[in-house]
């Protein structure tokens, strides 16, 4: 039995199809599937049921495949103890961030961090918390930066940085002329809100402690961009809340809607999370290094309240 095996045999069960996973690997169809097939003879079992299409693994397989993704992760820490032994940070490092935090943070932390470190190669996707959590389990993500707390078993979560939530509320709105808001007098039937699936929406939901009746509605949104929020909001269809980051590269005439809430202000916790097995650790401290670094001069906001992205 190899660790290559094990591999090959994760790539199947990840496509469900034996061509896929040889592109997936690199190698030939007819390699993968041969060393596939030895393993099998090796323990005597059938790990996939080839009869069903798409190719399934059997009850035997399903287990194999649990112990089989602990063994591949725990060989690459073999790796990781030796580039932390020489002090060597670089190699391709996957990284998910989630819609709400890709468009500020990135272009803040992303020119210092490659500076800093040219050795790591980064590979960078905007995708959902949901999506986030599917792919550091599977393997396909190193880290994300995402809203915590999550709660979640798998995931270790280390703290980037509060970012408090602001009002942006046009002329002839009700809270227009209050200079600080506080969160009792939202209306959740007055917000604009991201569509399902962002955990800011969730966050905001938690703040407003209710959900959206669309029955009633004249439209519903169905938007992931707070780009798309303000412009709304701006034809008079109602206020919503930004991220503060978001804040800072408004015109001076869309700051005049901005407001903030009265302390402590409601805040989102965004954190760098990984898998518990804890791999590439010298190069999520770097980052977290980098990145705390800088937003400590964009946010200096210290009495916050964090609201929680999970729905409640």
């Amino acid at each position: 039995m190899t660790i290559t095996q094990l591999y090959y045999v994760l790539a199947v069960a990840e496509h469900q199809n034996f061509t896929k996973a040889a592109e997936k690997c690199f190698v030939t169809q007819p390699t993968l599937s041969m060393q596939i097939q030895k393993l099998e003879d090796q323990l005597d079992i059938l790990i996939f049921d080839r009869s069903k299409k798409p190719i399934e693994l059997t009850d035997v397989g399903r287990k194999i495949v649990t112990q089989a993704k602990n063994i591949v992760n725990e060989s690459n820490r073999i790796q990781d103890i030796v580039d932390q032994q020489k002090g060597f940070i670089g190699g391709e490092f996957k990284l998910g961030i989630i819609p709400t935090v890709m468009p500020t943070l990135l272009p803040m932390f992303l020119k210092t961090f490659i500076k800093k470190h040219p050795k790591i190669k980064l590979k960078i996707e905007e995708l959902t918390t949901e999506e986030i959590i599917y792919r550091i389990n599977e393997g396909h993500l190193d880290a994300a930066i995402a809203a915590t707390p999550l709660q979640n078993e798998t995931i270790k979560e280390r703290v980037l940085y509060f970012e408090p939530f602001v009002g942006y509320i046009p002329k002839g709105h009700k809270l227009h002329t209050k200079e600080k808001i506080k969160a009792d007098e939202l209306a959740i039937e007055d917000m604009l809100l991201l569509e399902d699936g962002h955990c800011f929406r969730d966050g905001v939901l938690n703040l407003c402690k209710a959900f959206k009746n669309h029955e009633n509605d004249a439209f519903q949104l169905e938007s992931g961009s707070i780009e798309t929020l303000i412009k709304l909001s701006n034809e008079g269809l109602g206020m919503t809340l930004l991220p503060y980051l978001h804040t800072l590269d408004l015109n001076n005439k869309a700051k005049e809607n901005l407001r903030y809430f009265e302390e402590p202000s409601p805040a989102r916790e965004v954190s760098i999370i990984y898998h518990k097995s804890e791999l590439k650790m010298q190069i999520i401290e770097a980052m977290q290094t980098v990145i705390s670094g800088i937003i400590r001069g964009a946010i200096k906001f210290q009495d916050v309240k964090i609201i929680s992205p999970l729905p409640q």
